[in-house]
């Protein structure tokens, strides 16, 4: 079990880390442009938003690969299974449960659902911030 925890936490980290670069270049590009531009239309909203969700996305399908690269490292899945589609499955939470863990790694499903989790909470936070940045004062 501590050997999944090592895994489940080392993977972990080196999303966070991703995410982490990721965010903080998504929030410093939000504040440039807003300090840039002194006209706020809903086309620079869109401007701002469609990008920065985009990034998001990629950067979550970036985590997910190298959740499945982990999966690949450690034969987490039995042979033949399509892992990064069960990464993708586990890190959502969907949980369809027709690609199952081999016994010797089954937390590292759990461990990737709750780093998903958790990336996908700081990427709301970050769309909410580029939002706050972008929308003029007194305009909720």
């Amino acid at each position: 079990m501590l050997r999944q925890f090592i895994v489940g936490g080392g993977v972990s980290l080196i999303n966070i880390a991703i995410h982490a670069l990721v965010m903080t270049t998504v929030v410093r590009v939000a504040q440039a442009a807003n300090a840039k531009v002194k006209s706020q239309t809903s086309l620079l909203l869109m401007a701002v938003m469609i990008p920065t969700v985009s990034v998001l996305m990629v950067t979550h399908a970036l985590e997910v690969i190298v959740w499945s690269l982990a999966y690949s490292i450690v034969d987490a899945a039995a042979p033949g299974a399509n892992l990064a589609y069960f990464a993708f499955v586990n890190y959502t939470t969907l949980g369809y449960g027709d690609i199952l863990p081999v016994e010797r790694w089954r937390l590292l499903g759990p461990i990737t659902a709750m780093n998903g989790v958790l990336l996908f909470g700081w990427s709301t936070a970050v769309i909410f911030e580029v939002l706050r940045k972008t929308l003029p004062p007194g305009s909720s």
